[in-house]
């Protein structure tokens, strides 16, 4: 038969109690001996029996400076609590200021757009009524100022750019007079090469006299008339 599972709890029988408590106690300080030395771990293990007898066991027989190592930490691990709790009754201070400072800014702002008024008295309408009053001086001089700004540089602009204008408006009068310059060259230039030849004098002696054709009166009266215009009158009696 194997050996059955003990159940824990106190063992009411005396000697019993006792022998399980010599056997356990050995064991225990066996396997806190064991888990210091394969582990490297420091181990400080006390034991009081019924009877008020002191067990212990540390590892290198240091328990004191180990016992003062479980006082520092237990004491940080007691701060760290204390401020975690500080700090979350902190911040449910703050979450209670932040909201209340929340509703009473939305309340504000349904007065300033003339709603919920119901519950003001006359002097808070008074106090409501300058408050708007003094955002609006404020409001039409920002307004005032910014449409100065905007005139100001659209002057500056229009400056600008009438400049632009007055500086192409050079440009295009140079540009024609360069071209009405070129427009008079080339006319001189084609009046003198397409200008006709002076007729030579023979041609105008000749052209005076035409050849006569059995002495006809007809051409010597055509002669003399020609000749009336276009010879001297010294040469008339000779051409008779």
């Amino acid at each position: 038969m194997g050996r059955g599972r003990v159940q824990l709890k106190r063992i009411e029988n005396k000697i019993n109690r006792q022998v399980t408590f010599s056997k356990r106690r050995s064991g225990l300080l066996k396997k806190a001996h064991e888990i210091s030395v394969l582990c490297d771990a420091e181990v400080a293990l006390i034991v009081f029996s019924t009877k008020g007898k002191l067990f212990d066991y540390s590892t290198d027989s240091c328990m004191e400076r180990i016992l003062e190592r479980y006082e520092r930490y237990s004491y940080a691990e007691r701060q760290l609590h204390a401020t975690d709790t500080e700090t979350n009754g902190s911040w449910t201070l703050e979450h209670a200021k932040l909201k209340a400072r929340m509703e009473v800014l939305q309340k504000n702002q349904r007065h300033y757009m003339g709603e919920d008024l119901e519950s003001l008295s006359l002097k808070d309408l008074q106090s409501l009524e300058q408050q708007i009053d003094s955002a609006l001086k404020h409001i039409r001089s920002r307004k005032n100022n910014l449409m100065a700004e905007n005139l100001t540089d659209l002057q500056k602009k229009d400056k600008i750019m009438e400049e632009e204008r007055n500086q192409l408006l050079k440009k295009v009068k140079e540009k024609e007079k360069e071209i009405a310059a070129q427009m008079d060259w080339e006319q001189q230039n084609q009046g003198v090469d397409s200008s006709p030849p002076l007729p030579s004098p023979a041609a105008n002696i000749s052209s005076s006299y035409p050849a006569r054709e059995n002495g006809g009166e007809e051409d010597r009266t055509g002669v003399q008339q020609r000749g009336n215009v276009l010879l001297p009158a010294w040469m008339l009696p000779h051409l008779n």
